[in-house]
């Protein structure tokens, strides 16, 4: 296994440094975004292109936006006119970034003073084929009280298991364990893959498997941001009945499941496979089922339960 480097203390003093572009993106964040902005204000890292991006809000975050930007005249600013989703905003942003690295930076989240800094550190200290850094993060409730952080740590702080450093695309394939939000990307990884995936109602599965094909990752054993959860979020409200982001889910793993390679690739995208197919016979979801279940037979994995469920979904439906 490749000993991964440590990192040290940022020198925000040597010239020239990298720019980095942050894509604040925006739908409805009034309640938070002052914060959110002032938390991009606060970075230690002077070298900053900033791109504020309201993805048509309905509440009062465009005034705030334009404030802002009234006051940081470097910083760009998008409006769209109509809601397009993340990954459309995103890309919206990302064609016109200049940095050489980039943050996707929902703006109810909280960025740490020392964010950039320490991630541009990290980038420094890495081989070119690293494309992604990745962090722990505090995850914070509506009134920005401290909720938990992402990693579960032992009573001395270490973390089991340790979060997946260099090649990665198995374990992504496998289980969600990064924390989206404390990604900072390279962005000629982000270019060769065209940005996100426009035709799917999320990111950040799909970015992990096209980019683990293509690069290292590195985690960066700090916490650098702070994740606002919501009652309404995502992950509350997947596998119900008609769920779009299910049918995003099938189609990555139908990318993941060509971007294969090794049995032991196939064999940790069929517990992915695994686990959605029981959520979507849980939740009534049958022709999504079958679905999972035919690319769950392609992997050569199939279990006895997997097979049951699968013949269930298939005769339910009929």
């Amino acid at each position: 296994m490749r000993k991964e480097p440590l990192i040290p203390a940022p020198d925000t003093t040597r010239q020239p440094l990298p720019r980095v572009t942050i894509v604040a993106l925006c739908y409805n964040h009034a309640p938070f975004l002052v914060e959110a902005l002032d938390s991009i204000l606060a970075q230690t890292y002077p070298n900053l292109e900033v791109i504020l991006v309201d993805d048509a809000s309905t509440d009062a975050s465009r005034d705030i936006l334009e404030r802002y930007a009234a006051g940081n005249p470097t910083w760009k600013t998008i409006f769209l006119p109509e809601n397009q989703g993340n990954c459309r905003a995103f890309n919206q942003a990302f064609r016109q970034t200049e940095g050489e690295f980039v943050i996707d930076f929902a703006t109810d989240d909280v960025l740490l003073p020392e964010r950039v800094a320490r991630q541009v550190a990290c980038f420094q200290q890495l081989a070119p084929d690293y494309g992604v850094v990745y962090s722990d993060a505090e995850l914070i409730d509506e009134a920005s009280a401290h909720v938990r952080y992402h990693y579960r740590r032992d009573a001395r702080g270490r973390l089991h298991p340790r979060p997946a450093s260099g090649e990665v695309f198995a374990d992504v394939l496998s289980r969600y364990f990064i924390s989206t939000p404390t990604m900072m990307m390279r962005r000629t990884v982000l270019a060769q893959l065209g940005g996100y995936d426009e035709a799917l109602a999320y990111e950040d599965f799909d970015f992990w498997v096209r980019a683990a094909r293509r690069c290292r990752f590195y985690f960066l054993d700090e916490v650098t941001t702070k994740k606002r959860l919501h009652p309404s979020s995502m992950s509350r409200r997947g596998y119900q009945p008609n769920d779009p982001f299910l049918a995003s889910t099938i189609e990555v793993c139908r990318k993941a499941l060509s971007l294969s390679r090794t049995s032991a690739e196939r064999a940790a995208l069929a517990v992915r496979l695994r686990w959605e197919l029981r959520q979507a016979v849980r939740w009534g979801n049958l022709r999504e089922a079958r679905e999972l279940y035919a690319l769950l037979q392609q992997t050569r994995a199939v279990r006895p339960l997997d097979w049951a469920l699968g013949q269930y979904a298939r005769l339910r439906q009929q």
